[in-house]
C-alpha cells in the first residue's frame, strides 16, 4: 500500500509537471502570435515574448530553441475544412465563408492564418506557408469540386476578405455582421465553383 501510495504521489507530480509545460508552451505561443501580428518578425525579440508571458527568455529558448522556431511554431496552421463530401455543391461556397468567418469572429488577434496574412507580405517564410497551405489543405478538401486556377482564386477572395475585414478594418466591410458578410460575400465565391466545378 505504501509503494502504491509513493507511485500515485509520483505520478501525480508527474502530472502536474505535464500540465505546467502545456500552460507554459500555449502562453509562450500566444504571446509570440501576438507580437508577431503587432510587431512583425523582425521588430519581435525573445525577450519581449517572455515578458509577455510572463516566464523568463531562458524558457522560451528551452521550449522553441530560436526565434525562427519559434516562428514556425506560432504559424503553424490546421484550417479545420469541414468534411464536404456529403455537402450539395450548391451548399458548399457558404459553408465556407461561414467556416472561416467562425474562425475569425471570436478572437482574431489569436488566429494563427491572420498571423500569417500580416506577416505574408514581408517574411518569405510565411508566404512559402501561405502557398503551402493551397497546395497542402486547400486542394485536397475542393479538389473533388473544382480546378486548381478556382481554388488558387477563392483562396484570394477568402484571404482577401480577412485582410479588408480584421486587418485593415475597412469600415464597409467591417462594420458588416458576420451574417450580412455571409449573404453578400457567398454569391460571389459561388461563381468560382461553376455549375459543373469544371
Amino acid at each position: 500500500m505504501t509503494t502504491q501510495t509513493g507511485n500515485d504521489g509520483r505520478g501525480g507530480r508527474e502530472d502536474r509537471a505535464v500540465r505546467r509545460s502545456d500552460g507554459t508552451r500555449a502562453a509562450i505561443l500566444a504571446a509570440a502570435r501576438y507580437r508577431f501580428a503587432e510587431h512583425g518578425y523582425e521588430r519581435t525579440t525573445i525577450r519581449a515574448v517572455a515578458a509577455d508571458a510572463g516566464i523568463d527568455p531562458a524558457m522560451v529558448m528551452r521550449y522553441y530553441g530560436s526565434k525562427d522556431r519559434l516562428f514556425d511554431a506560432a504559424l503553424a496552421i490546421d484550417l479545420r475544412l469541414p468534411d464536404l463530401r456529403d455537402v450539395p455543391r450548391a451548399d458548399i461556397p457558404g459553408r465556407l465563408v461561414r467556416h472561416f468567418l467562425a474562425r475569425w469572429e471570436g478572437e482574431p488577434t489569436d488566429d494563427a492564418l491572420l498571423l500569417l496574412l500580416r506577416c505574408a507580405v514581408t517574411n518569405e517564410r510565411a508566404a512559402e506557408r501561405v502557398r503551402g497551405l493551397l497546395t497542402e489543405q486547400v486542394a485536397p478538401a475542393l479538389g473533388a469540386f473544382a480546378d486548381e486556377r478556382r481554388i488558387g482564386l477563392l483562396c484570394s477572395q477568402l484571404l482577401g476578405l480577412a485582410l479588408t475585414r480584421y486587418l485593415l478594418r475597412v469600415p464597409a466591410v467591417a462594420d458588416l455582421t458576420a451574417d450580412e458578410v455571409a449573404d453578400l460575400y457567398t454569391p460571389a465565391v459561388s461563381g468560382l465553383f461553376g455549375r459543373d466545378g469544371g
